[in-house]
């Protein structure tokens, strides 16, 4: 497959080959480079400068083998702090490189460099990187292939070739700036300007003709697309003009086959899919569009990328795909209940079938005051009615060195007042408690969480990443959670694997994972907006018995506050 105006193929090409200085035989170790660095980018009819990796807009491709060694010395030259997060990487013992601002560590300050080594155990397929500080991942971002070890095929169809597809979005002024002024307003911040695929928003904008991207095929053949929700706050809708995909996998994890014309991805969540050449040689639109189905504002305007048959003239106009409309509620239901684990000897779904611990979080909208604020009062977002207070000291470093007062470990197991917490919407007494409150956690715990959505201002989906694990959804439902019913219709066989659940609007997911990684791990709303407000928190994981069960040492360049 020739990938027009993207060197990700011919990287890729050369890694399968083995021309990257090391032979597929001892490439145990890959090191990258990351240059943090402002490049001048026009989209829209407008050009502004953002926050690169490599003056890349999307960012490098990182490519690795499952039981490879990675190292990636990230260097700072931009004026913002900065850190980068191996979105669903589990960093087995190994938090000083999962990134999250001053959760796992303190960000790199203008000037500085911090060295990313972990290790790539037990995973392949497709997962992201992304800043994770700030809205900085507006534009810091990059796909993160993990292909199976040499002579492990995949457990579906050979592929005839393969390329990424990232979905992000796009704003035509400055994000930090946009932030700032809604933050000292108390308001939300605007809208993005247009979606984008691999950084381009498509022929559908103005002045995006050249800002198109565009994937040459052959007839006859099946092709990969590694597809990733790179979003700050929509989720969305994917399909290809004329052509069926069928989902192989989800969050790096290997489901049962299926096919379906549209995807539904919630910014965080990755997906890859087949797709058969057997249309008639054309040219397709590949189209995204957005998920919102409660009364909230959204971009909703369709990102276009062209799947062009090979001897096809440039100047025929592609088919558009009919996408679902932005509320099919039904249709992201029936999607996301067709996910299933392969569940098979060589990669088997181990649900915890014993539970150790259940923990049940409502999400919820609320207001604060904020006498710094132009409206008197700011907008808020909290678990368990507690909204999320960043610390100045790394929560893990705090954790290993046992330094005091920087936070509490007596996050609540459930709120503080049951409620209907999906009836009518509530709008009076919409106030949060504030802490940095964490969930201390014993090694090796089987822990089951419901996350339940509530109407406190108004419902809402949320996509809700766990880091330093994936977990497994045993069951998702509309309106309130019964503890006496609901769990007898928990799928515990072969529930989808991932680290990024969407709860759905007005309703719950419910989750089940072991806590066998010790450590401090985040867990927060994947909508930058209600991360931003507090929608977010940590979990304490102990350490085991023996020193091979624990929190591995500091690396000697981790940076300080």
């Amino acid at each position: 497959m020739k990938i027009i105006r993207n060197p990700g193929f011919l990287f890729l090409f050369l890694y399968l080959l083995g021309f990257l200085g090391d032979s597929l035989v001892d490439a145990a170790v890959k090191k990258y480079q990351f240059d943090v660095q402002m490049k001048n980018v026009s989209r829209l009819c407008n050009a502004k400068p953002i926050v690169t990796v490599n003056g890349m807009f999307p960012g490098p491709t990182v490519y690795a083998r499952e039981g490879d060694r990675v190292i990636i010395n990230v260097t700072n030259y931009v004026q913002y702090n900065l850190s980068i997060h191996w979105h669903g990487l589990k960093q087995y013992r190994n938090g000083w490189a999962d990134g999250p601002a001053y959760i796992t560590q303190c960000p790199m300050q203008t000037g500085q460099s911090y060295v990313y080594d972990f290790n790539v155990t037990g995973q392949r397929g497709t997962l992201w990187w992304h800043a994770h500080i700030l809205w900085l991942r507006a534009t810091v971002y990059g796909a993160i292939v993990i292909l199976p070890q040499p002579g492990k095929p995949y457990p579906f169809p050979q592929p005839y070739q393969e390329t990424n597809i990232i979905l992000g979005e796009w704003w035509n002024g400055d994000v930090e700036t946009a932030v700032n002024q809604a933050n000292k307003l108390g308001s939300p911040p605007p809208m993005s300007d247009a979606h984008t695929i691999n950084g381009k928003p498509g022929p559908l904008f103005p002045c995006s003709e050249k800002h198109t991207f565009v994937v040459e095929v052959e007839a006859g053949k099946t092709y990969l697309l590694r597809i990733i929700n790179a979003a700050l706050n929509d989720e969305l809708f994917f399909g290809i003009a004329g052509h069926d995909m069928t989902v192989v996998e989800i969050d790096a994890v290997y489901t049962k086959p299926f096919s379906t014309k549209f995807i539904l991805l919630g910014p965080g969540q990755t997906t890859n899919v087949l797709v058969k050449t057997d249309r008639a040689p054309n040219r397709y639109f590949m189209a995204a569009g957005p998920f919102m189905d409660a009364p909230v504002s959204v971009d909703n305007k369709t990102v276009t990328a062209i799947l062009q048959y090979k001897g096809v003239l440039n100047t025929v106009i592609p088919l558009l795909p009919k996408l679902p409309l932005p509320n099919d509620t039904s249709y992201a239901l029936d999607y996301n209940q067709k996910l299933r684990s392969l569940n098979t000897p060589n990669f088997p779904a181990l649900v915890p079938l014993k539970v150790d611990r259940r923990l049940f979080y409502t999400i919820g909208l609320g207001i604060n005051a904020c006498p710094t604020c132009v409206n008197g009062t700011n907008l808020a977002a909290s678990i368990n009615n507690i909204t999320f207070v960043m610390p100045k000291v790394a929560l893990l470093k705090a954790h290993y060195f046992n330094i005091p007062n920087v936070f509490r470990t007596d996050f609540p197991d459930r709120p503080p007042k049951p409620f209907n917490y999906t009836g009518v919407p509530l709008t009076a007494n919409l106030g949060t408690s504030t802490g940095t409150r964490l969930s201390r956690v014993k090694f090796n715990t089987t822990i089951e969480l419901v996350l339940q959505d509530t109407n406190l201002l108004t419902v809402e989906s949320h996509p809700f990443h766990l880091h330093g694990y994936n977990f497994f959804v045993v069951g998702t439902g509309v309106g309130n959670f019964d503890p006496k019913t609901d769990p007898a219709k928990f799928n515990l066989i072969d529930p989808p694997e991932r680290n990024t659940v969407g709860v759905p609007t007005g309703g719950w997911a419910a989750i089940r994972f072991r806590a066998d990684n010790p450590g401090v791990w985040f867990m927060h709303c994947h909508l930058e907006v209600h991360t931003m407000w507090g929608l977010k928190m940590a979990f304490v994981v102990e350490n085991g018995n023996t020193p091979e069960l624990s929190v591995l040492p500091p690396p000697k360049d981790y940076p300080s506050c």
